[in-house]
C-alpha cells in the first residue's frame, strides 16, 4: 500500500504575482435584543461546559511539545480555543510553535475584554493584533453563552463536532487555498484575518457533545469513529484521551484509508498507474500534533460534573 506523503503538510501560505481571493464566509454573529419581551421567552437551566483535553505531538515534536496550542475556561458557560502552527516556518529557521503559543495566551487573557462582548470573532481579532511572534497558524474559538448559544469562528482547518443523541448534527468546514494549504492567521499581511472567518451560532441542548481539535484529530478520526469514542466514555477526559490516542494510532498506520488519504486521492494524489494497475491506492494516516477537546453540555444544577481537565 502506498502510504501518504505531500511535500511540506500545512504548507506557509507565501506572496504570489496574483492576489488570493478572500472568503466570502466573513460576517457578523447575530446578537441577540437584551429588551426582548420577556413574557414570551421559555425559561431555561443555565449551561455550561464540562470539559477534558488532551494534546500528542508530532513523533518528530515530542521533545519541545508540538506545535499546537489551545486553552479552555469556565468564563460564561465555557471558552474553548485551538491554534495550530504552520509547519512551513520551520523552513526559514523560525520556530513555528511560538505563534499559536503567544495567539492561544493572548487570546485567553481578552476573554473577558469588553469589547469583546462574548464574541469569538472579536475575540480572534484582538488576541491575533496583539501577537506580535512571526509565523501563522489555524485556529478555533468556541463560546458558550449560558442560556446555551454556542458562537463559533474558525480560520483554516482545525474543526468542531457536535454529537446529539448518537449523531453528528453540526460540523464546521475547513477553508483552504488549496490542499494542503489551509486559510491562517498570520504575522504577514499575505496571511487572514479575523474578517476571513467562518462564523456561525449553534443553540445546543443538556447532554449535547462537543468535540473541537486541530486537524491531527480530523484527519485521522472518521465521525463515526469520534461518536462511538464519545458515547463510550463516561468522562470527559478519558474520551478527549481515547480520541486522541486514536488518531495518532491512525496517523502510523500506513494502510489506514483515513480522511487524510481519501482526500488527498479525491485531489489527483495518489499511488503511480503501475500500482493502481495491481490494485492498489494511496492510504494512510498523517502524522501531525493531535488535540482534543471534548465538551459535555450540562445544567447549572447539576454541579457534580462541573470542571475542566487536562490529561
Amino acid at each position: 500500500m502506498g502510504r501518504v506523503f505531500i511535500p511540506h503538510s500545512h504548507r506557509l501560505l507565501l506572496p504570489s504575482p496574483s492576489p488570493l481571493h478572500r472568503s466570502s464566509n466573513a460576517s457578523t454573529i447575530p446578537r441577540r435584543s437584551r429588551f426582548s419581551p420577556p413574557a414570551h421567552r421559555q425559561i431555561r437551566s443555565e449551561l455550561s461546559l464540562s470539559c477534558g483535553s488532551h494534546l500528542i505531538p508530532h513523533p518528530a515534536k515530542v521533545d519541545k511539545g508540538g506545535e499546537d496550542a489551545f486553552f479552555v475556561t469556565n468564563h460564561n458557560g465555557g471558552v474553548l480555543a485551538v491554534a495550530d502552527g504552520v509547519s512551513g516556518w520551520a523552513e526559514q529557521s523560525i520556530d513555528p510553535a511560538l505563534f499559536p503559543q503567544e495567539l492561544m495566551a493572548n487570546a485567553s487573557g481578552l476573554v473577558v475584554d469588553e469589547e469583546v462582548s462574548y464574541d469569538p470573532q472579536a475575540l480572534m481579532r484582538k488576541a491575533h493584533a496583539a501577537t506580535s511572534s512571526v509565523g501563522s497558524a489555524t485556529v478555533i474559538i468556541a463560546m458558550l453563552e449560558k442560556d446555551g448559544t454556542l458562537k463559533v469562528a474558525t480560520v483554516g482547518d482545525c474543526g468542531l463536532r457536535l454529537i446529539r443523541r448518537g449523531q453528528v448534527v453540526f460540523a464546521t468546514s475547513p477553508q483552504e487555498h488549496y490542499f494542503d494549504c489551509p486559510y491562517q492567521l498570520s504575522s504577514e499581511k499575505i496571511g487572514q484575518t479575523y474578517q476571513d472567518a467562518m462564523v456561525c451560532t449553534v443553540e445546543l441542548m443538556e447532554g449535547d457533545i462537543v468535540v473541537m481539535g486541530s486537524d491531527g484529530l480530523f484527519d485521522n478520526v472518521f465521525d463515526h469513529e469520534i461518536i462511538s469514542s464519545v458515547s463510550g466514555s463516561p468522562e470527559v477526559a478519558e474520551a478527549a484521551k481515547i480520541l486522541a490516542n486514536l488518531a495518532s494510532n491512525h496517523s502510523k498506520d500506513p494502510n489506514f484509508d483515513s480522511p487524510y488519504s481519501m482526500e488527498a486521492r479525491s485531489r489527483g494524489f495518489d499511488v503511480p498507474w503501475w500500482k493502481k494497475i495491481l490494485g492498489r491506492k494511496l492510504t494512510g494516516g498523517k502524522l501531525d500534533d493531535i488535540t482534543v477537546i471534548v465538551g459535555r453540555i450540562i445544567s447549572s444544577s447539576d454541579s457534580r460534573e462541573v470542571g475542566y481537565e487536562t490529561t
